[in-house]
């Protein structure tokens, strides 16, 4: 389905709370000892909620019904100037239900985030220029359920209308490419031509929240792929650069040389696979050329986890999650650097980004450096 005319097929989502006004959700005991079981992350942030703070404003973007007993809402976080001169940025989790570990190093970047706005006078003054806007739990059905896929049985990267043109040498994996013949198999993409919640969710705070401004970044945090933690940028469903090549070069030059002994793989996602739906190149196809949108996603080597203690095979987060303490509070600890050069980098742009003078020559060596196969 071509994504122009999917657009005006999309549900509405429920309407978000107003900042500020979230109150947290009467439940009953026995609701409270599931959430505590199967998804504590969502009592974490609800405590982080309790604590006021006026320079933080807390949304409920919708309200996903699990059982008569249990709600689950999806929470954002926005912090900063929301004056559509200003940069904006958006940290994500949570998507696959597996990959609690995402949602872990969102909740302690969010954590670190509360405390220094307390005091740090640099940190207020950084959000004087930035919008902030984070996620962290984008799927919280699948993470209750502790399934990679909401409680549809959908994958929500597989669920947009994006597909992977059938041409050679462009072929997407069987199945982990997406596949739409029952929700019993996994990476299924649902009905293409309606957007899950979760998703519309998401599209409506890129749309409300990056839209319209002089630059935007988003992360993603996964897990589940690789021996090394990897940097991804679109596309997913096609060998093609991108229309933000010469900004993702500047911006992976930047980080070199801002942090020279990191141990990220920069890349496209189609140098690994494609993938049918995937909801990032979604997002910035509709947003178009418009607006400087850089879509990351965060791709924890969670390979690693399992070689260092192969009976994590065997429990069912142990492909995805660092099952031993003191790597979990490794991964938490080890990707801060990241999110806070993310924040700079999105709140002096103006620094970066290319000129008429380097825009061609960053746009070459991108394509050498990852496009070799084009040249």
């Amino acid at each position: 389905m071509n994504p122009s005319a999917f657009l005006n097929s999309v549900p509405k989502p429920c309407v978000p709370s107003e900042p500020g006004s979230v109150r947290i959700p009467e439940r009953s005991r026995s609701a409270k000892r599931l959430l505590q079981l199967n998804l504590p992350e969502l009592l974490t942030l609800e405590q982080m909620i309790a604590k006021p703070n006026d320079s933080v404003h807390w949304r409920v973007e919708h309200q996903i019904p699990l059982t008569e007993e249990i709600q689950l809402p999806i929470y954002s976080v926005n912090v900063g100037n929301a004056d559509k001169t200003n940069p904006a940025i958006l940290f994500t989790a949570g998507m696959h239900g597996v990959e609690r570990i995402g949602t872990q190093v969102i909740i302690g970047f969010l954590q670190a985030l509360l405390e220094r706005m307390e005091w740090d006078k640099n940190y207020q003054m950084l959000f004087e220029r930035l919008s902030l806007t984070v996620v962290p739990i984008l799927n919280p059905s699948g993470m209750y359920l502790r399934t990679r896929a909401n409680k549809n049985g959908v994958d929500l990267n597989r669920n947009s209308p994006v597909d992977v043109p059938f041409i050679d040498r462009q072929r997407p994996h069987w199945l982990a490419g997406g596949q739409t013949m029952t929700s019993r198999l996994p990476w299924y993409r649902g009905n293409t031509d309606q957007l899950e919640p979760e998703n519309v969710t998401l599209r409506n705070l890129v749309q409300r929240n990056l839209s319209g401004r002089p630059a935007s970044i988003s992360l993603d945090v996964h897990s589940g792929f690789g021996f090394y933690d990897r940097i991804w940028f679109p596309y997913a469903h096609c060998r093609t650069p991108w229309s933000c090549l010469s900004e993702t070069m500047a911006l992976k030059l930047l980080w070199q040389r801002s942090c020279p002994h990191h141990n990220y793989q920069f890349e496209p996602q189609s140098s690994q696979y494609l993938t049918h739906g995937d909801i990032w190149d979604y997002l910035h196809l509709e947003m178009g050329d418009d607006d400087l949108f850089l879509p990351l996603t965060l791709e924890l080597g969670s390979w690693n986890w399992v070689r260092k203690r192969p009976s994590q095979l065997f429990r069912r987060l142990g492909l995805f999650h660092p099952m031993v303490p003191h790597r979990l509070r490794r991964a938490v600890r080890d990707h801060q650097m990241l999110l806070q050069f993310l924040l700079s980098a999105a709140a002096s742009y103006e620094s970066w980004l290319p000129n008429d003078h380097n825009r061609d020559s960053l746009w070459q060596s991108a394509v050498n450096l990852w496009y070799q196969d084009l040249l």
